[in-house]
């Protein structure tokens, strides 16, 4: 009989299955709770958007300052990255990574969560996300159920953004908007160091996907998908960064939009002498510096 420490899938660095089931993660992060940030003054709290999944999601208010006049901001929504099955809203490097982001620009922000593969196959993780967002449509008319949305967001300045993996979760949304003529004013897409994959198998993907070949589906590969064309806003800012094996997708995700019939503007940065995600570690570093500030400038581009 086999024993139950036997590992049948690994797929480093993201997690390792053994053959009772158990999954381990290779990458955690702490999870921290809602709070007041003392140093930028953002606050925060979580939300249930699907009562039926229990996945939380995090939502983040910038300082306000109760004496100036009120004023709508931008609200980005965020989904963040992890292979599809490592990550969350509520860990430590999300809410470090968003920090500049909500204090800076200024705007507010909802992280989303969603189940993770393989225990979730895909594509739930893409399916929750839409969901998520069309959560957040339903404040379209400022009657939602979240206040902070309600009170302090202007429904048409949104912005879409992810890292890696949130990066294609965060495109995919983008699509479905425009295919369902979301009620939210999209302004933006920004995709850091997007996850996409090509026609060749991937290995992880086919096992997280297995009702699908994974690699070619539009879902995870836009230079596959017919709808490419509707995507739900007019700018697109790529980042790819130099030292990642994943910079050739990228450049080739913006030459997928070019070539299409989508009549946005994409404009692609290259981090020079970086690896994947680098900035979600170090927001300190110049070129983490540069690289949030051509994204709050992107948010902040009149238009």
């Amino acid at each position: 009989m086999a024993s139950s420490t036997e590992i049948t899938h690994e797929f480093p660095p993201f997690i390792r299955v053994y053959n009772d089931g158990r999954v381990e993660r290779l990458q955690t992060a702490p999870l921290i709770p809602p709070s007041t940030d003392p140093v930028s003054g953002v606050q925060s709290k979580d939300i249930v958007i699907s009562p039926d999944h229990e996945v939380k999601s995090r939502i983040f208010l910038p300082k306000i300052n109760q004496a100036d006049p009120p004023k709508k901001l931008p609200l980005v929504i965020h989904v963040h990255g992890g292979g599809f099955c490592i990550g969350s809203p509520l860990n430590i490097v999300t809410q470090s990574a968003l920090m500049p982001l909500i204090s800076q620009t200024p705007a507010v922000a909802i992280s989303i969560g969603y189940r993770l593969a393989p225990e979730h196959p895909l594509p739930t993780a893409h399916h929750d996300c839409w969901a998520a967002f069309q959560w957040i449509a339903s404040h379209a008319l400022g009657s939602g159920p979240e206040p902070w949305i309600n009170d302090y967001v202007d429904v048409n300045r949104v912005f879409l953004t992810g890292e890696s993996a949130g990066a294609n979760l965060a495109h995919y949304i983008a699509v479905q908007a425009g295919i369902n003529n979301s009620s939210l004013g999209i302004r933006g897409l920004i995709t850091v160091h997007p996850f996409l994959t090509q026609k060749e198998p991937d290995k992880m993907i086919q096992y997280f996907y297995p009702n699908n070949s994974g690699s070619d589906d539009p879902k995870l590969n836009p230079c596959s998908d017919p709808d490419l064309e509707k995507m739900g806003c007019l700018r697109v800012l790529i980042a790819v960064a130099e030292k990642d094996w994943l910079k050739p997708r990228g450049i080739a995700y913006k030459e997928a939009l070019e070539g299409s019939k989508w009549e946005g503007k994409v404009e692609l940065i290259e981090n020079v002498g970086e690896h994947h995600c680098f900035h979600l570690f170090d927001q300190s570093s110049e070129n983490a510096k540069e690289l949030y500030q051509t994204m709050i400038s992107f948010i902040n581009q009149v238009m």
